[in-house]
């Protein structure tokens, strides 16, 4: 049983390398036609991305609109700077980044704090290395539409920085390496935060299933 789970990790990562290679250069080559200013090939950068980044920055902002604004502005900006764009990091981390500073812009411009409600001690934090690196999934997490929108008001209470990290980590698969490279921290902030917002939504997701009447034994 180990040997046949092993192997099928194996042919999972090794997949998962051969389509980021594939992804890796198709995007060189896009991206060198985009350099060149073909606004068809920029089209077809914003058709591969635009979904994904939407994703993110709706989950980032309190307003569709807002959402949909911020992601234009997104390929708006790439496509503005794509001259400078050096290449040493893939474009999808280039376009996520983006997206992360314009949510961060944003936020100041409605001059919210980023309140942390998940105040975990010191010592929980200290433990963020000892926990199972279980990935958060609202499709696994949302068992029913009550759970999804428990685990939705969790993230809207979390701070920025633990809602960054969670989404771009566990919903776009992002390496904690590359999260150092993006946010300009180190890899142990990032596992930390990481660790953090987790537990925000355990402990949410806790409450809710505690308050749940129990089942009629069979």
């Amino acid at each position: 049983m180990f040997v046949k789970t092993h192997r099928m990790i194996s042919f999972a990562n090794a997949t998962h390398q051969f389509r980021n290679s594939s992804e890796s250069n198709a995007d060189e080559l896009l991206l060198a036609q985009c350099r060149r200013r073909d606004f068809e090939a920029f089209g077809k950068l914003v058709d591969a991305y635009q979904t994904r980044v939407l994703g993110f920055v709706s989950r980032m902002v309190h307003s569709q609109e807002e959402a949909e604004d911020i992601t234009q502005e997104v390929f708006v900006r790439a496509y503005q700077s794509m001259d400078r764009f050096d290449g040493r990091a893939a474009i999808r981390t280039w376009l996520f980044k983006i997206a992360h500073n314009l949510c961060i812009d944003a936020a100041r411009r409605r001059t919210r704090s980023a309140l942390d409600h998940a105040v975990v001690s010191q010592e929980a934090e200290d433990r963020w290395n000892a926990e199972e690196d279980t990935r958060w999934n609202p499709e696994t997490v949302a068992i029913n539409a009550e759970l999804y929108e428990v685990v939705d008001a969790a993230l809207e209470t979390m701070s920025e920085k633990l809602r960054t990290i969670l989404l771009l980590h566990d919903q776009e698969q992002f390496s904690y390496e590359e999260l150092s490279a993006m946010l300009s921290v180190p890899v142990g902030t990032v596992k930390s935060r990481l660790f953090l917002a987790r537990a925000h939504i355990q402990r949410a997701v806790k409450a809710y299933l505690h308050e749940l009447p129990e089942a009629n034994p069979l």
